[in-house]
């Protein structure tokens, strides 16, 4: 039996790779042109054959040469086969094409391995079908429908989610031009030199741990600005800003400049062991069980509507009790 050809199933892209773009990866490359959007997306238009190389199936990791003909196609998505199911969410803002959320620590954002219940999209699922018969943007795949970006499982904060596909197209083109204004509040084990600051360092999957991520040469470009809000002591509360948005960016530089995150069990949870600290101080920290990291803020032009919009959530009351906390035990 003939199987379909993906190509025939959706409008062909034919391209030609120009000479400056020698030597990308063909995900990298694919991962720039237009309706694409973002690299995992690519990755998987390559890997179910909807991509051509020269006439041929290629891997996302091929490396291209100036003049290759490249030709795609983009299916349409899948209806995710993903169970609804009913949750709080705090939302922020809501209408026809996206949604904005006060994202609860301890929630992961979409279904991956270890975490296949209860996770975001499983309660989004069930807001949309409920509220309007419809559910989210198809884009993201079959595990992420309307994600656009995410949020770390312990961190909280502002997440936007697309619920069309215009609308999810028109969020990653902003995010990838770094147009959307991140601001995130971070409570830091540490004194930084001076009042502001900003890391960039090239961001990569660590070679001994694959859980985390690390500085590396010839990673993937990753820019963080920073600047103290207060000190506290032997800690510090950030303002930080992305330019870029690699996974665990924040915690990963920040942590490399000497102030990881506190509470942070991936890059330096127990650094306040060293710390002349008040018992119940100790106590309060130890039981801190997640990086005190907050989304503070989101700013983005609606990518339908063209309307400037912005949102901000306050610190959430664990990560404001434990500042509290600091604060009564005189270390601001």
């Amino acid at each position: 039996m003939t199987a379909l050809d993906p190509l025939q199933a959706a409008p062909v892209h034919r391209h030609e790779v120009a000479p400056e773009q020698a030597g990308l990866r063909l995900d990298k490359w694919l991962a720039a042109r237009e309706g694409i959007v973002s690299r995992e997306m690519a990755r998987r238009l390559i890997l179910q054959g909807s991509v051509r190389l020269n006439e041929a199936r290629a891997e996302p990791d091929t490396r291209l040469r100036a003049h290759d003909r490249v030709e795609f196609s983009v299916p349409p998505p899948r209806p995710s086969e993903l169970e609804p199911m009913p949750g709080p969410l705090e939302i922020l803002f809501e209408d026809a094409h996206l949604l904005v959320l006060n994202k609860p620590a301890g929630l992961t954002v979409h279904p991956s391995p270890g975490h296949r219940k209860k996770t975001l999209v499983h309660l989004l699922l069930a807001h949309c079908t409920a509220l309007s018969g419809t559910a989210l943007s198809g884009i993201g795949g079959e595990l992420r429908p309307g994600i656009v970006h995410r949020l770390d499982k312990e961190t909280s904060g502002v997440l936007v989610v697309a619920k069309s596909d215009r609308a999810h197209v028109g969020l990653a083109e902003q995010f990838r031009a770094h147009s959307i204004e991140r601001t995130y509040r971070a409570l830091v084990v540490g004194q930084p030199r001076g009042a502001m600051g900003t890391v960039a360092l090239p961001l990569a999957r660590d070679a001994r741990h694959r859980l985390r991520q690390a500085v590396r040469l010839g990673g993937r470009e990753a820019v963080t600005h920073w600047r103290v809000e207060r000190r506290l002591g032997p800690f510090a509360l950030l303002r930080v800003n992305l330019e870029t948005g690699r996974t665990h960016q924040i915690r990963v530089h920040l942590a490399h400049e000497g102030w990881p995150v506190a509470g942070d069990a991936l890059y330096g949870r127990k650094r306040h062991k060293g710390l002349e600290l008040p018992p119940e101080l100790m106590v309060r920290l130890d039981r801190f069980k997640r990086q005190a990291l907050h989304a503070a803020s989101l700013g983005f032009v609606h990518p339908v509507t063209g309307e400037a919009l912005h949102f901000e959530a306050p610190l959430p009351a664990d990560m404001a009790g434990l500042i509290a906390a600091i604060e009564e035990a005189g270390l601001a």
